[in-house]
C-alpha cells in the first residue's frame, strides 16, 4: 500500500427487496420539507414513485417535486433545483432514480446556501463547500455510477461544451443514506443496463491501472471485476435474475465508494475522454466510456505492461506459456473486447454521433489527468479519439 490515507464513508446503506421500508427509519431524522428529485417519469410508470410518496405522506412530509432530471444533468437544471430548495426551505433532498439524480441532488445540496455561482465555484475552480449543506438521501433505481455512496457529482454545461465531475473532499456531501433494492432495476431497457455495467467496470479499471506495488486494493478490484463479468452474462440472458442483479448493484457501490482507491494513484483518463464526448453528444455515459476504452488502454499498455499482464491472467484467465508479456497483455484486452461486444456496448464513437470535425473540440474539452501510466499530450488525445472513430 502506498503512502498515508484516510478512509471514512458516512453513507448508511439499506440493501435488499424490503429496503424501501427503511425510508421510514430515516425520515424522522429530518425536517418536514422534502424535495423529491427524479428523472423523466419512469418511476411513475413502474410504481416506485407512488410507493415513495405514500411513505413520505405517512411520515407527515411536505413534498416539493423536482422532476425532469436528465441523464446528463445540466447547469440550467441545477439552477432550477437550487431555486426550488431555497424557495421552500427544504430539509432533505431525496433523489429517486439513477446516478444522475444522485449527482444532481449533491450539486443542489452544496449550492442552496451558497451565494456564489455553483458552476464557477465547484466545476471550474473545484472549490469545497463553504456553506451549510442540505442532506441528501437516495433511492436507487439504476446502477452504474456508484453515486449512492460517494461525494462525486457530474454536471454538464452545454454552452461551454463541458461535462465535469467534482469529487468533493467534504465527506458530508455523501448521501446520508441510500436505499438499494435490486428489483427496482428490473425494468431498465437492456441498453441502459449494459451501459451501467460497463460504467461499473470502467470505474474499477480507472483505479486498477495505476501503480506497480503489491496493493490489497488491486486484489479487491480483480474480485469485483470477475464478479461483474460473471453476473453480467447471467443478467444479459435473464434481466430478472435477482442474484445477478443484486451482485451487479453491490459491485457498483463498492467500485466507487473510494475503498479500492486507497493506497493508490488513479487514472481516470477514460472518464475524461468519455465525459468530453458526452458534452458534445449527450450520449449515454457508459457508452462513451466503452467507445474510447480500448484505444486508450492499447495506447498506454507499454507504459504499464506488468499490470496489463496481471489483468489478462487474473481477470481473464489468459494462458502464459510460451508467450511474451506484451502478447499476454494484448490477449487480455482482446478478451475484454470480446466481453464488451457480447454485452452490445458502443465500440466506436461514430455509433454515438461523433464525426471527424468534432475531434478538435472534444480534445480541447478533455481534462488531462496525471495518475495513470502515461500523461497524455494533446496530440495523443487526438490520436486516441481518432482511433475511437474506427
Amino acid at each position: 500500500m502506498l503512502g498515508n490515507f484516510e478512509f471514512a464513508n458516512k453513507t448508511k446503506l439499506y440493501f435488499g427487496e424490503d429496503s424501501l421500508n427503511y425510508l421510514n427509519t430515516e425520515l424522522p431524522k429530518y425536517g418536514k420539507n422534502v424535495q423529491l428529485i427524479y428523472g423523466g417519469g419512469s418511476i411513475k410508470k413502474n410504481g416506485i414513485y407512488d410507493k415513495v410518496v405514500e411513505i413520505l405522506k405517512a411520515g407527515g412530509k411536505e413534498i416539493f417535486e423536482d422532476g425532469g432530471v436528465m441523464p446528463n444533468p445540466t447547469v440550467e437544471k441545477l439552477y432550477e433545483g437550487v431555486e426550488i430548495a431555497r424557495k421552500n426551505h427544504v430539509d432533505l433532498l431525496l433523489a429517486v432514480g439513477g446516478g444522475s439524480c444522485c449527482d444532481y441532488a449533491k450539486a443542489v445540496s452544496v449550492s442552496v446556501n451558497c451565494s456564489e455561482d455553483p458552476w464557477e465555484k465547484y466545476y471550474v475552480k473545484f472549490e469545497e463547500p463553504s456553506c451549510e449543506l442540505v442532506p441528501v438521501g437516495c433511492v436507487l433505481t439504476m446502477v452504474g455510477t456508484g453515486s449512492e455512496m460517494n461525494a462525486g457529482s457530474v454536471i454538464t454545461n452545454h454552452a461551454t461544451k463541458q461535462k465535469i465531475g467534482h469529487v468533493f473532499a467534504d465527506e458530508n456531501v455523501m448521501p446520508r443514506f441510500s436505499i438499494l433494492n435490486p428489483k427496482f432495476t428490473y425494468t431498465l431497457p437492456e441498453r441502459q443496463m449494459v451501459a451501467g455495467i460497463y460504467d461499473i467496470f470502467s470505474h474499477i479499471c480507472e483505479q486498477y491501472f495505476s501503480g506497480e506495488d503489491d496493493n490489497t486494493s488491486d486484489y479487491i478490484a480483480e474480485g469485483l471485476m470477475k464478479s461483474l463479468i460473471h453476473s453480467s452474462r447471467i443478467a444479459l440472458k435473464n434481466p430478472q435474475d435477482y442474484e445477478a442483479r443484486s451482485n451487479i448493484m453491490w459491485t457498483a457501490t463498492w467500485a466507487l465508494n473510494t475503498l479500492i482507491a486507497k493506497g493508490k494513484t488513479t487514472d481516470w483518463m477514460v472518464h475524461m475522454l468519455g465525459q468530453a464526448v458526452g458534452a458534445y453528444t449527450d450520449a449515454t455515459h457508459g457508452m462513451t466510456l466503452s467507445a474510447v476504452s480500448l484505444p486508450y488502454y492499447r495506447h498506454i499498455l507499454p507504459y504499464g505492461l506488468q499490470k496489463f499482464k496481471r489483468f489478462a491472467v487474473e481477470v481473464w484467465g489468459v494462458e502464459t506459456v510460451n508467450k511474451s508479456d506484451e502478447q499476454i497483455a494484448l490477449e487480455g484486452l482482446d478478451a475484454m473486447e470480446g466481453w464488451m461486444r457480447e454485452l452490445g456496448l458502443a465500440m466506436n464513437l461514430r455509433e454515438l454521433g461523433v464525426t471527424e470535425d468534432m475531434i478538435e473540440g472534444i480534445t480541447q474539452s478533455t481534462l488531462i489527468m496525471n495518475g495513470g501510466y502515461k500523461v497524455l499530450t494533446t496530440e495523443e488525445i487526438v490520436t486516441i479519439l481518432t482511433q475511437s472513430l474506427e
